[in-house]
């Protein structure tokens, strides 16, 4: 990890911590957990994308990446200006857009204009928002998305930041990531 990174997210959270998830950057572990969850990128068409909501300093970035996700296959957005400059610069070939996932999230098809997506990769703090904006988030791209297709959260609470029956979805949950500070688990939503 590094130390500039966590010197910057601590200080972009202090600023707003209603739009930051955590105090720190996701660990390693958290992000390759989350990444697992991605369709093998082989079988990926020259159209497929994989839309991450708040990448922040981009630990999962480099983990999808490193997966086999093209760096061009990924539609990265932020809402931080600094870490929208950050992801520019660490990966190139994104599409990088800064703005409220929470609003692109209903208009997606428009940015994605005629690509196939494989996959939503959230670090949104879904708790901070109420129950109606949780669930948009998540029904907008499954309703989108192949049948089967992942949105992949990762949550550092007990329950459920969307329950799956208000987005008509089945769910399965990673066992806990204890070297994420704090503790996380990852939660995948399926279109049931």
């Amino acid at each position: 990890m590094n130390i500039g990174d966590e010197a910057r997210f601590f200080t972009t959270w202090l600023r707003r911590p209603l739009t930051m998830g955590a105090v720190s950057p996701s660990s390693r572990q958290l992000g390759e957990t989350m990444a697992s969850y991605v369709p093998n990128p082989m079988n990926f068409e020259e159209s497929s994308a994989v839309l991450e909501l708040g990448p922040g300093t981009g630990v999962v970035t480099e983990c999808l990446i490193e997966r086999g996700v093209p760096e061009s296959s990924l539609i990265l957005v932020e809402y931080s200006a600094e870490f929208c400059a950050l992801l520019r610069r660490r990966f190139p070939r994104a599409t990088v857009i800064q703005g409220d996932a929470y609003a692109i999230a209903a208009d997606l098809k428009s940015i994605l204009v005629g690509r196939r997506l494989e996959a939503v990769v959230s670090g949104l703090p879904l708790l901070t928002k109420p129950d109606q904006m949780r669930e948009e988030v998540v029904r907008h791209p499954l309703s989108i998305m192949a049948d089967g297709a992942p949105f992949i959260q990762f949550s550092y609470s007990l329950t459920l930041p969307v329950k799956p029956a208000a987005v008509e979805a089945r769910v399965e949950t990673s066992p806990w990531i204890k070297r994420n500070l704090p503790p996380a688990r990852v939660i995948v939503y399926r279109a049931a």
